[in-house]
Order: structure tokens, then C-alpha cells, then sequence
């Protein structure tokens, strides 16, 4: 049956598996591209500013104002870094199985806003303090104190990892990778990405650094929420032109990554006491889903365990034992060289 010319126009002027804000197939003109990408940019921009407002001078403000020790301050800096280079994987799961990108970035932004505020406060108040006890060389902020602060740091941490692996992301939906123009689109957004990027970093360690060491440290951690608040404004206004990617984020097996190579380990687990013999497609005591690749065969044999079918075990497929694989020899080559 003949399709007719007017719907094959209706249905090129939308972009597949993405969707606008009111859940209805997103329109090639009316949404995404480079107008609703410039509102990520930004968002990214102020993101970055704000982080690195924080962190390029993180270590001056502990051996200052907080009156650690040099050995204290950079055992502090760090494991909040460390924990803020790790927390992007726990929000790339929650974004991939729960709140999506678009909610994630909200969320994330808004705690990024409270860490920023309780951190201006902090200042606010270790500075008030040390006034009143200018007199006595030794004073130190009080416990309370140390623990807003040290609890908004974390905060900011957070805010970040929720930011991390869903700004970019969610800056390369606006383009229809389907549509040849879109797609050079996309590279190009990518450069001017890493371009504004860049300069937001410059920018923040030239004009935040200088704020908080020659006016006051509060105006200095103030200038960042302030950048934060006016991004998340600014990203929220671009709400009706964004594309949404499609997906059942209620099947976290089938949409997130994590859960789906974390499942072949535990089915793998669950299979262990099964003979892996294949012959075909038949095995002693089960079948192989999808068979077993050429790839699987070997190293890391005991994963192929999870694509064992059984009564009460759903097998996993061979792409996600591959994938799980692959994971594991990543890790071990990279503890080796840590």
C-alpha cells in the first residue's frame, strides 16, 4: 500500500525517537538544533565557572581562613576531588534509569545552588568570626562551622555529578543523527563545546581566584551560585524547543547500562554451578540464548554463564556478556597500570 505524498512529508518534518516538552514527536523546525543547544552551552559554561571557582583555590582557603594544615588541606582537597571525579557514574545511573537527562540537569543544578549558597554562608560566618577574634592569633572557625562547610563542599560535589554526564549529552540530542546537516551540526557543537568550555575555566580562575583572595572569600564563593542561578534560569527557558530522547526509563534492565552489566554478573553468579558446554546451540543442562560468540569464547568464559537459559532465570543476551567483558579486562588493565 502506497504511503500518500502529504503524510510522507508529516512524518520527515519529525525526528525519530525523540520527543518535544509536551511528549509528542519533536518537529525538525520547531525544536532543537543550535537554538536550543546554546542553552546548554551556557548551562555547561556556568557549571565549569562554578567548579573551578571553587576547586582552583580550594587550598588556599583551608591553610586560611579554616587554619589547617598544609598536609590537612591537601589530604581534604584530594578526597573531595576524588569523590567528585566519582560521582558522575552514580548520576549517569540515576539519569539513565530514573529521571532522565533533562531532570537530572534540574536537580543536579539545584543542588549545586543550595552547596554554593551554605558554602557563601560558611564564608560569610568564618569571617565574622575571625573579626571578632582578631586579637587572638590562634582562633579557628568553631566545629559547626568547619561542618557547614565542609557539608556544602560536598554538596557542590554532588551538584557536579548529576551535571557531568548529562550536559553534554543531553547538547548532542538537540541533533538528528539521522540528518546529514545535523550531524555536522553536532560536530561542530562538540568544538564550540570544548571552545566556551575552556573559557569559562580561564575566566573563573583569573576573576574568582583574584574576588576571593583581595576582596573577601564570601563574595568570592557568592559570585559562583550567582552564576548558577542565572544558568539554571537560563536553561529552563529553553524548555519548549529542547528534543527529549525516547526511552522507558521505568525498564531499567533494557535502558541503563549499569543494570543491564551488572545483571550479567549476578546471573552469571546465579549459573555458576552449570556445565558451559557448547555443541551448537545445546547445552547440558540449558540452552544459549543468542549462542556464543567467537569473542566469548576463552577469557572470562565463566560470564558466558549468564546467557544460560533456565526455569526462573531470564538469560542475558550476548551483546551485554560481551560488554561486560570487555568492562572487566578495561579494569584490570587499568588497575595494573594505576
Amino acid at each position: 500500500m502506497k504511503i500518500p505524498e502529504e503524510e510522507v512529508t508529516l512524518l520527515e518534518d519529525y525526528v525519530s525517537d525523540s520527543v518535544d516538552h509536551s511528549g509528542l514527536p519533536a518537529g525538525k523546525t520547531s525544536t532543537g538544533g543550535w537554538r536550543s543547544a546554546w542553552f546548554i552551552i551556557g548551562v555547561e559554561v556556568a557549571e565549569r565557572f562554578a567548579y573551578f571557582g571553587i576547586a582552583c583555590n580550594l587550598i588556599t582557603y583551608l591553610t586560611g581562613p579554616l587554619g589547617q594544615s598544609t598536609a590537612t588541606a591537601a589530604v581534604n582537597v584530594n578526597t573531595w576531588s576524588g569523590t567528585a571525579s566519582m560521582l558522575p557514574i552514580l548520576g549517569a545511573f540515576v539519569a539513565d534509569a530514573y529521571l532522565g537527562r533533562y531532570r537530572t540537569i534540574i536537580v543536579a543544578s539545584l543542588i549545586y545552588i543550595l552547596g554554593l549558597g551554605l558554602l557563601t554562608l560558611s564564608a560569610s560566618l568564618i569571617i565574622m568570626g575571625l573579626s571578632e577574634q582578631r586579637n587572638n592569633a590562634s582562633a579557628k572557625p568553631s566545629i559547626w562551622v568547619n561542618t557547614l562547610f565542609f557539608c556544602s563542599l560536598y554538596l557542590v560535589a554532588i551538584g557536579q555529578g548529576g551535571h557531568k554526564p548529562c550536559v553534554q549529552a543531553f547538547g548532542a540530542d538537540q541533533f538528528d543523527a539521522d540528518e546529514p546537516k545535523e550531524v555536522l551540526a553536532r560536530g561542530s557543537f562538540f568544538n564550540w563545546w570544548f571552545l566556551s568550555l575552556s573559557a569559562g575555566i580561564s575566566l573563573s580562575i583569573i576573576v574568582v581566584a583574584y574576588v576571593q583572595e583581595n576582596v573577601n572569600w564570601a563574595f568570592g564563593f557568592g559570585i559562583p551560585c550567582l552564576f548558577m542561578v542565572m544558568a539554571l534560569a537560563i536553561f529552563l527557558l529553553g524548555r519548549k524547543i529542547y528534543r527529549y530522547p525516547k526511552g522507558n526509563r521505568e525498564d531499567v534492565n533494557s535502558s541503563n547500562t549499569f543494570a543491564r552489566i551488572g545483571r550479567v554478573f549476578v546471573v552469571a553468579f546465579k549459573n555458576r554451578k552449570l556445565r558451559l558446554e557448547h555443541s551448537g546451540l545445546g547445552l547440558d543442562q540449558g540452552l544459549l540464548e543468542d549462542g556464543q560468540s567467537e569473542k566469548s569464547k576463552g577469557r572470562l568464559n565463566f560470564l558466558a554463564k549468564a546467557m544460560i537459559s533456565r526455569e526462573g532465570v531470564e538469560p542475558c543476551s550476548g551483546r551485554d556478556v560481551e560488554d561486560a567483558k570487555a568492562l572487566v579486562s578495561r579494569w584490570t588493565e587499568e588497575s595494573y597500570r594505576a
